[in-house]
């Protein structure tokens, strides 16, 4: 979950790798909108408050960028802010939307805009519901909303979250995997105070994924079959109960699917399991380094040790869930 500080670090040193880029020249974008969305979109350009047909809308929907469909935001993270614009507390991914500083107007704000094609969407403000606290103010011209969207959230603990995102991020229809905490609180969430054992908090990952390509129920079964759900607050050598067995379901839905998949998963294993299945209250971005740790750290001992031969695993047993199929089978 992004915050005000992740906000500032990306306006002030640079924003996170877009998942693709588009650029068209001035006559191409022209051409592809409506006036008013060239307006606001390609000259940053802002509808009047109240104005917007996406302002007071909250049924179930994505919301993707008027110019290139890119993904912003999710229904779910919409609020009704009293602003007169739509109102959202997180984009649907990390890497969906930029940062930038404006001082025009003779302001100080944080400009937000497509990560893929630069298109102005509004401004993000630090005055939001928490646990973000962040209001993303946008102009219903900058996006385009779809009635029905296939993005979920799911948020697994399974011991260290190395290992976790590096097979999560394996899986076919999985958008993004981020590394952090859930379970305690915000002031707790940081590694040098969870490595204590004492503050609530799981080692976690937070998953996007595609549920017309891979469903919830498939994911709680390959996170119960790629770490030791049979073992209490320990996986390995790793024992304290931030490495605790976790799901944490968000929505009676999640409840259902993942009680019912602990039931049939009874018999894969000789000792009971221990997997604590809690309502999601909050979830905590661990800090810059935990992120994409085996991907950039693939030569450390603990990767090569632990991490190499799950994925390698993975890749044998379960090769129909993974994305990249082909460099799968040639063991890449």
């Amino acid at each position: 979950m992004l915050n005000w500080l992740d906000v500032i670090k990306f306006a002030n040193n640079g924003n996170p790798k877009p998942s693709r880029r588009v650029e068209k020249t001035e006559e191409e974008w022209k051409a592809q909108l409506t006036p008013e969305e060239y307006r606001v979109t390609r000259q940053k350009g802002t509808e009047r408050a109240f104005s917007g047909e996406h302002c007071a809308i909250f049924e179930p929907a994505l919301y993707g960028c008027v110019c290139c469909d890119n993904w912003l935001f999710d229904s779910r993270e919409k609020f009704e802010s009293g602003t007169g614009w739509p109102s959202f507390t997180q984009p649907v991914m990390e890497n969906a939307v930029k940062y930038e500083q404006d001082r025009t107007h003779g302001m100080s704000r944080v400009e937000i805009l497509c990560n893929v094609c630069d298109a102005h969407l509004g401004h993000v403000f630090p005055d939001g519901p928490m646990p973000s606290g962040l209001r993303f103010c946008t102009n219903s011209a900058s996006l385009k909303k779809v009635n029905t969207t296939s993005l979920r959230t799911a948020t697994f603990g399974g011991g260290c979250f190395w290992c976790t995102e590096a097979i999560f991020q394996q899986l076919a229809g999985v958008e993004s995997v981020v590394s952090g905490y859930s379970g305690g609180t915000a002031d707790t969430a940081n590694y040098n105070e969870v490595t204590s054992g004492t503050t609530g908090h799981a080692e976690v990952i937070q998953v996007v994924y595609n549920e017309d390509v891979i469903s919830y129920g498939d994911l709680v079964r390959l996170h119960l079959l790629t770490h030791n759900p049979t073992t209490l607050n320990q996986q390995g050598a790793d024992r304290g109960t931030q490495y605790r067995s976790a799901i944490f379901f968000h929505s009676d839905e999640q409840k259902e699917i993942a009680e019912q998949v602990l039931s049939e998963m009874k018999a894969e294993f000789s000792d009971p399991i221990v997997t604590e299945l809690v309502a999601f209250e909050a979830f905590y971005k661990a800090e810059d380094y935990h992120q994409d740790f085996y991907k950039n750290n693939q030569n450390y001992p603990y990767c090569s040790v632990v991490i190499s031969p799950k994925l390698k695993k993975l890749r044998e047993k379960y090769s129909d869930k993974l994305k990249n199929k082909e460099n799968i089978l040639h063991g890449k």
